[in-house]
């Protein structure tokens, strides 16, 4: 049983897969470094995790543009750097000011941040200490 003109469409199909693959391929990321003090803008999103003693803890993540490390940590061994930043609260004051920006684009000010290094951690970069930038 043979198709009509199964090696026409099937030439074609190749043609355009290699046609569609190589642009997708050949488009460059967009990397920019992140510097101590810079400012990293994105969406917000929240967590809800249970911490110790069963206790629910709320761990916002920052979703952004790729971008690179300040020394040492570089790339986090990623090809274009960290695309996730988990913004690590260390008081209920913190986790209240992130809040009211929980689904929309926030910028905040980076003064500490490193590359994630233990299992199970959600995000790519974890944020250490940082201000809301106006």
């Amino acid at each position: 049983m043979t198709l009509y003109r199964f090696g026409q469409h099937l030439a074609l199909g190749l043609f355009l897969g290699a046609f569609a693959g190589g642009a997708i391929a050949q488009t460059p990321a967009k990397v920019r470094n992140l510097e101590i003090g810079g400012i990293l803008s994105g969406k917000l999103n929240v967590l809800r995790i249970k911490g110790k003693k069963g206790k629910r803890v709320s761990t916002f993540q920052l979703t952004s543009e790729p971008g690179r490390l300040p020394p040492p940590d570089g790339l986090c061994g990623l090809e274009t750097g960290p695309e996730t930043f988990e913004i690590v609260t260390t008081s209920d004051a913190q986790a209240s000011q992130l809040k009211p920006f929980v689904g929309k684009d926030v910028s905040i000010k980076v003064n500490e941040v490193a590359c994630a290094h233990e299992a199970g951690q959600m995000s790519e970069a974890m944020v250490t200490k940082w201000s809301v930038a106006k």
